[in-house]
């Protein structure tokens, strides 16, 4: 962790978790739901809840066609924390939306299916929130942010995002402090839409490249294209939606 722009993991974990804290104390709200993926990042998010809040925090598992390891992963931070958990199988809703879909005049693409997983699971986190007096408590991180790779009403859904402002790096350095399991922390970050997908691998870049440009600007030529490409790409992700004024 040699890096300068690496923030003291402590600090940021303790400032997260005062602003958790006011944040759900000023909705009147109880605690707040998180989605458990098997990922770093809703770990991270889990632990700082679970340190906050205790039961006021509950994780919700959401397999949906997914690799068995995503639930045996979020099982894994769920027991290794004591967070309150359950399960909620998506399988079955999904293959009734997206057959009714089909029998439209357009066929759903490939794309169009996977973000529906994401979307799917934002309404069943509400549902869960809202049934409980909780907030929604979504895990995106800055980097994933600046290069739009989240969804749309999906994961991006949520009441709070306590991660905005941590690279991907300082979200691995405070799983390391927040002493996660190795094995979550070591895994390789994957949004889970389809069989063998990576946020690397789709990206075309790493994530300790694209940490080191946001931070510093510097990185290989053809690294910076890639990465300027999907921020103008994806800039209408983090605008608000556009309203009509008249005037």
């Amino acid at each position: 962790m040699s890096e300068n722009y690496i923030r003291e993991p402590g600090g940021v974990v303790a400032f997260i978790e005062k602003w958790m804290a006011s944040q759900v104390e000023e909705a009147g709200a109880k605690g707040i739901v998180v989605g458990l993926s098997g990922g770093i990042d809703s770990a991270v998010v889990a632990a700082i809840a679970w340190r906050v809040f205790k039961e006021g925090a509950l994780g919700v598992i959401m397999p949906c066609h997914s690799n068995p390891a995503d639930k045996t992963d979020a099982l894994l931070v769920a027991r290794h924390l004591g967070l309150p958990c359950k399960v909620v199988d998506l399988t079955a809703a999904f293959d009734v939306l997206t057959d009714a879909l089909a029998k439209g005049e357009t066929p759903l693409t490939d794309m169009a299916r996977a973000n529906l997983k994401a979307r799917l699971r934002m309404t069943t986190l509400y549902g869960a929130a809202q049934s409980t007096s909780r907030l929604v408590c979504g895990t995106g991180n800055r980097s994933e942010w600046e290069m739009g790779y989240f969804t749309k009403y999906g994961d991006a859904g949520s009441d709070l995002l306590p991660l905005l402002n941590l690279l991907k790096c300082e979200v691995r350095a405070a799983a390391r402090w927040l002493e996660l399991p190795e094995a979550i922390i070591t895994r390789a970050p994957t949004a889970g839409l389809w069989a063998g997908q990576t946020d690397e691998g789709e990206m075309g870049f790493t994530y300790d490249e694209l940490d080191r440009y946001l931070a510093t600007g510097e990185a290989a030529p053809e690294t910076i294209r890639k990465i300027q490409a999907l921020q103008a790409k994806s800039e209408h992700k983090r605008r608000p939606v556009p309203s009509c004024k008249i005037e």
